[in-house]
């Protein structure tokens, strides 16, 4: 069933925050941990909340490693939130010697902004680069919570940013694999309409 969505579960993440807004937006979404029903998914989300290296330690824990890299490099639609997002990435200043899923090149540092860190609450972003979740984004303000932000090694996979004393980067994106720091799930009719191209996208 193409609008099924295999949003995994290692204990850490809003799950059902992002449940219910893929179930406002007509899709048919599974909360699972068993990598079986992860592999199968037509589509996938990596959602997360919490800091960089425990999470990396549970996914590794878990067993979740090898069919999360199976679904990024499967060409299926996959989708990283918040935390999820900075996974991707090779490694974190918040957890050094800690290595990430690395299916993006770069880093995740420390915001460095004269305003209080975390960058928390409504912030607008700006559409920078073509990404197939964000054709109606540009301009609209989304949610953060967040401390860290990814500096990829090739800024053309930053498909947004927003300015928070300083330019954070907003989302990502490279083919099949798009993923956002903020959370589309808590962020109002705007996060919606990326849900649900989410779920309508064709590749």
């Amino acid at each position: 069933m193409s609008e099924q969505v295999v949003i995994i579960d290692y204990g850490r993440g809003n799950l059902h925050s992002v449940y219910n807004g893929l179930v406002k937006v007509g899709a048919k979404p599974v909360i699972s941990s068993d990598p079986k029903i992860i592999a199968d998914a037509q589509r996938v989300i990596l959602p997360g909340v919490g800091s960089f290296g425990d999470c990396m330690h549970t996914l590794e824990n878990r067993g979740l490693v090898p069919v999360i890299q199976e679904a990024l490099h499967s060409g299926k639609p996959f989708l990283g939130i918040c935390l999820g997002e900075q996974l991707l990435f090779e490694g974190s200043e918040e957890a050094p010697g800690v290595k990430g899923l690395g299916f993006f090149k770069g880093q995740v540092k420390k915001i460095v902004t004269p305003f209080k860190i975390p960058h928390m609450g409504w912030n607008q972003i700006q559409v920078v680069n073509p990404s197939p979740l964000l054709t109606e984004a540009d301009g609209q303000y989304v949610y953060f919570v967040h401390s860290y932000h990814a500096v990829p090694e090739d800024p053309s996979i930053i498909t947004a940013v927003c300015d928070y004393g300083a330019q954070i980067t907003a989302s990502v994106g490279k083919g099949s694999v798009q993923a956002f720091q903020f959370h589309p799930e808590k962020s109002s009719f705007a996060g919606l309409a990326m849900l649900k191209a989410f779920k309508e996208w064709k590749l």
